[in-house]
């Protein structure tokens, strides 16, 4: 069916961005892997074609459109080209840019925008610790007011660029109290004495992405670079989390989406018993449910995308697309590796690498468990109130 959320203008970006892919990425994307690390040209060729500035003004050389319809056909055709281009860049795009454009001060934003846009500057999120995922309000990293700046102590762990970042976004404890408040936000800029990150880690899928652990030791960071106000960065992250969560599942979606169609070709052209597999009526059956579980999912992904556009997308929307997404994606994934048989567990093979690829999807970005923990209690269904 055709997708109704998308106009003609998104159409035609969609164009634009599978041929940049086309032309810059696919020819190099082997070499990329082999690298383990996106290379900055990749970067700042898509900042050349002005795909890091979406919703960014023109006046910090941005888009100057707020239409976060365009940023999911940008990580809608990376994930197409392999799930962990559209992780690298979605983060910036879709999960940093939130905390530039709408908290940060106009000469921060002078300072960062229009780097952030031409990729001369790549960012990170910092809130994952090794004893603080999901649960936020749990974090440890601390930072202390020390003169006109701030100490910031602890560790992250598990941060999509985080070894390539300039700039990252970091939660620290900045007060005691109640669990979700006492937290600010820093931008923590590369260069800055006492920040340091570990080596990569060495991860079963998504090798193309530099994910890494990052260490504050008395770094000391300037009062200008505080994002928001001093306390309030539980809620400002809160408030910023649905937007992610839709990213990661319009991601999902089109990731599985490229599997199945390759699968499709795989099982069209095997032959087996002096037929073609795709004619077995067990594999005929299963890629008839795959389609449809497909189908049917991107129309709720794309009624979140038109709630989002509208202003009324909420995070239990945002709980129920991302865990379901990622249900999807991987039951997908898993039947696409079994039609391929053999060939299907070879790295060589896409489907391979989508599978291992794609099994993150159901613990990043708040764990399914964790999404299904705020519905239930969307419906009263918490702890015991007796």
């Amino acid at each position: 069916m055709r997708r109704d959320v998308f106009e003609d203008e998104h159409r035609w970006f969609r164009e634009s961005v599978a041929g940049w892919i086309g032309h810059e990425l696919m020819p190099v994307r082997e070499q990329i892997r082999e690298q383990r690390t996106i290379p900055r040209e990749l970067w700042l060729s898509a900042g050349r074609q002005g795909f890091l500035g979406l919703g960014v003004a023109e006046r910090h050389d941005g888009s100057g459109i707020e239409d976060f319809r365009f940023n999911a056909v940008f990580g809608e055709e990376l994930a197409r080209a392999g799930m962990a281009y559209a992780s690298c860049f979605t983060i910036h795009t879709d999960v940093v840019a939130p905390y530039l454009i709408e908290l940060a001060t106009e000469e921060q934003q002078e300072r960062w925008l229009p780097r952030f846009c031409s990729g001369e500057l790549v960012t990170a999120i910092g809130l994952t610790e090794p004893d603080a995922g999901s649960d936020l309000a749990a974090l440890r990293t601390s930072a202390a007011r020390d003169g006109d700046g701030w100490v910031i102590n602890g560790s992250k762990t598990f941060i999509t660029n985080g070894l390539s970042a300039d700039l990252v976004v970091v939660a620290a404890r900045t007060s005691s109290g109640e669990r979700g408040k006492g937290i600010t936000l820093f931008a923590v800029e590369h260069g800055t004495p006492g920040f340091s990150r570990g080596a990569k880690l060495d991860k079963i899928g998504q090798v193309e992405a530099d994910t890494g652990e990052l260490f504050f030791e008395d770094a000391r960071v300037p009062a200008e670079n505080v994002i928001g106000e001093v306390d309030m960065g539980f809620r400002l992250m809160m408030e910023r989390l649905p937007q992610e969560r839709l990213s990661a599942a319009c991601s999902n979606l089109a990731h599985a989406r490229e599997a199945l169609d390759q699968t499709l070709r795989y099982v069209d052209e095997r032959r087996a018993f002096g037929r073609r597999i795709g004619s077995f009526q067990h594999i005929r059956f299963g890629i008839a449910e795959l389609v449809t579980e497909l189908d049917v999912t991107q129309a709720y992904v794309d009624r979140c995308l038109a709630a989002h556009a509208a202003g009324e997308f909420t995070a239990i929307d945002a709980a129920k697309v991302k865990w379901w997404s990622a249900e999807v994606q991987n039951r997908v994934l898993d039947a696409c590796v079994q039609y391929h048989g053999g060939y299907g567990y070879m790295r060589e093979y896409d489907v391979a690498r989508a599978w291992t690829d794609a099994r993150v999807t159901k613990i990043w970005a708040g764990s399914n468990e964790i999404m299904k923990e705020i519905i239930g209690r969307s419906l009263g269904l918490g702890e015991d109130r007796r």
